[in-house]
């Protein structure tokens, strides 16, 4: 199955972490951190286009964790995993 997280980005559903709530998680310390260090690492991938809703941490062949900012609601997704529509 795929999940298409917006913008045309279609990947692997067996390759997601987690799914989360960009607003609800960037108040906590260690969520700035782990994305600050990805960000310095090049291994965020902004497929929001404007103002990103979620961030989606998938496993990666060629780094250890790819990091993406989607556009959409992490509720979103997450119907969109459950039904396995790529909608």
């Amino acid at each position: 199955m795929y999940l298409h997280l917006g913008q045309n980005e279609i990947i692997p559903q067996r390759r997601v972490i987690g799914i989360f709530d960009l607003d609800k998680c960037s108040y906590e310390k260690r969520t700035r951190d782990y994305l600050a260090a990805a960000e310095k690492e090049g291994v965020v991938l902004d497929i929001s286009g404007d103002l990103p809703r979620s961030f989606v941490v998938c496993d990666h062949p060629y780094h250890e964790q790819i990091v993406y900012l989607s556009p959409l609601n992490p509720g979103a997704l997450r119907k969109r995993a459950e039904s396995g529509n790529l909608e």
